[in-house]
C-alpha cells in the first residue's frame, strides 16, 4: 500500500503544474486513475488567462443528499528563479524523514492520499455520495473553482451536489472552518517629470505616494489597534483586517523629477464584512491628500486606483458531522481560522460548506526544497478512510 502511495505522489510532483501552464496532463492522470477504480469522472475543460485547464469530478455512492465533496488543488506557485533551490523541483525525494518537491505539502501529497484512499474504498458500501474534486488554478485567484462550482450539479449528474467539503490544505492535520477574503489593487500617482535642478517646476510621483502610504498605513494601524471581538479566537493573531504593500515601482534616475510611482496593495478583511468596504474607505481617504509634492509648485499629481479584484470569504458553520469526524479522525479539538485563502471562498457562494484540514506543513507551502513529513504523508490515507466512514457509509 505505501509502495502505491509513493509511486502516485512521484508521478503528480513530476508534473509541471505551475498555475501559468496547463495541468491538463495530471488532471488526465487523476481522472484515469479513479476512472480505473470505478468511480464516475467528469472532466471540465477550461481556459485560464489564456491557458487550457482542467477540473476534475470524480464521485461514487448513490444518489442521495448528504454527501461529502473531498477537495484539492493541482496547480503549484513557481520554482524557477526562486533562490534556496537544492534539489529538482520535479522529481520527488526521500530523504531521512521527509519528501520532497515541489507540491508535497501544498498539496499534491494529499492528492496522493485521495488516490489511494478512492482505491480502498468499497463503493458499495456507500450510502451517501463521496466526490472528489480537483482544481486548476487555485494558486492564481482560485480561477478553477470560480468555473467549477457554477457547473458542478451538472458534472455530477444524478448525484446532488453535497453540501460539506473538505478542503485538504496545508494544516498538520489542524481544522479550520474560515478564512478572510482577500482584495488586491494598485494604486497610481502621475506627476510631472523634469529636471531635479527644478523641482517647482514639476510634481515628484515619488513624494506624493509617500502621502499615500501615510494615508495606508495610519488605515492599517487603526485596523490593527481595533481587533474584533467576534473573532478573536478565530484568527488569534491578528482578529482585523490585514493589509500588505506589496511592490513599489517609480522614477528612472537620481537627477530626474519622478514622473509616475505605482503600488501594489492587497489586504483581508474578516469574514461577513464587505470586501470592497476598505478599497472604499481608501479611496474617501486618500481624496483628501494635498497632490502637490514638496517642493511648493504649482502642479498636482493625479491619483488613481485600479479597480479592485476580489476572493470571498469563508466562515463555515460550527458543529457539522464533518466538523466532528475531522475531529475524530485526525485528534484535533479546536477549529480556528486560516491564515491563507482557499477555494472554499466560492465554494460558500453555491451553498457548500467547507473545512480545511490536510498534512502538508503552511510554513513548508511556496518555499525552496518544499517538503513534507513522511509520518504525516502516511497517515492520511487512514484518515480520509476514517471521515468517509463516519460520512456516507
Amino acid at each position: 500500500m505505501r509502495e502505491t502511495l509513493y509511486e502516485t505522489a512521484r508521478r503528480l510532483i513530476g508534473f509541471d503544474t505551475v498555475s501559468s501552464r496547463s495541468d491538463a496532463p495530471a488532471a488526465d492522470f487523476l481522472a484515469e486513475r479513479f476512472e480505473s477504480l470505478g468511480f464516475k469522472v467528469a472532466c471540465q475543460r477550461v481556459e485560464l488567462s489564456g491557458v487550457p485547464q482542467v477540473n476534475v469530478v470524480a464521485s461514487a455512492g448513490p444518489p442521495v443528499p448528504d454527501g461529502l465533496i473531498i477537495s484539492g488543488h493541482i496547480d503549484t506557485v513557481p520554482f524557477e528563479g526562486q533562490p534556496g533551490w537544492t534539489r529538482n523541483p520535479l522529481a520527488m525525494e526521500v530523504e531521512g524523514d521527509r519528501i520532497y518537491g515541489r507540491g508535497t505539502s501544498d498539496m499534491k501529497g494529499f492528492l496522493a492520499q485521495c488516490v489511494e484512499a478512492a482505491g480502498a474504498i468499497d463503493r458499495k458500501s456507500l450510502l451517501r455520495p463521496l466526490v472528489f474534486l480537483f482544481t486548476a488554478g487555485e494558486e492564481v485567484g482560485y480561477a478553477g473553482a470560480e468555473k467549477v462550482v457554477p457547473e458542478l450539479a451538472h458534472l455530477l449528474g444524478d448525484v446532488p451536489p453535497p453540501r460539506l467539503a473538505w478542503i485538504g490544505e496545508p494544516t498538520s492535520f489542524r481544522v479550520c472552518h474560515a478564512h478572510k477574503s482577500i482584495v488586491t489593487f494598485e494604486i497610481t500617482v502621475d506627476g510631472r517629470g523634469g529636471h531635479s535642478g527644478t523641482p517647482d517646476q514639476g510634481v515628484n510621483a515619488i513624494a506624493v505616494m509617500g502621502k499615500v502610504l501615510e494615508v495606508l498605513g495610519h488605515l492599517q494601524h487603526e485596523r490593527a489597534s481595533s481587533p474584533d471581538p467576534r473573532f478573536v479566537e478565530t484568527f488569534p493573531e491578528a482578529p482585523c483586517d490585514v493589509m500588505n504593500l506589496g511592490t513599489i515601482q517609480g522614477g528612472l534616475a537620481a537627477n530626474m523629477i519622478a514622473e509616475r510611482c505605482v503600488v501594489k496593495v492587497s489586504y483581508r478583511s474578516l469574514p461577513g464584512a464587505d470586501p470592497l468596504a476598505l478599497y472604499r474607505e481608501l479611496q474617501q481617504r486618500v481624496s483628501k491628500i494635498d497632490a502637490h509634492d514638496y517642493a511648493l509648485g504649482k502642479f498636482r499629481a493625479e491619483i488613481e486606483f485600479s479597480p479592485p479584484v476580489a476572493f470571498p470569504s469563508l466562515n463555515s458553520p460550527r458543529g457539522t458531522p464533518l466538523e466532528r469526524a475531522l475531529f475524530e479522525a485526525t485528534g484535533a479539538t479546536v477549529s480556528r481560522g486560516a491564515p491563507f485563502g482557499t477555494d472554499g471562498g466560492w465554494f460558500a457562494h453555491a451553498g457548500i460548506d467547507s473545512l480545511i484540514c490536510g498534512p502538508g506543513e503552511l510554513e513548508q507551502a511556496h518555499q525552496p526544497n518544499e517538503s513534507l513529513r513522511r509520518d504525516a504523508f502516511e497517515r492520511g490515507t487512514a484518515i480520509i478512510l476514517d471521515v468517509v466512514r463516519r460520512m456516507c457509509r
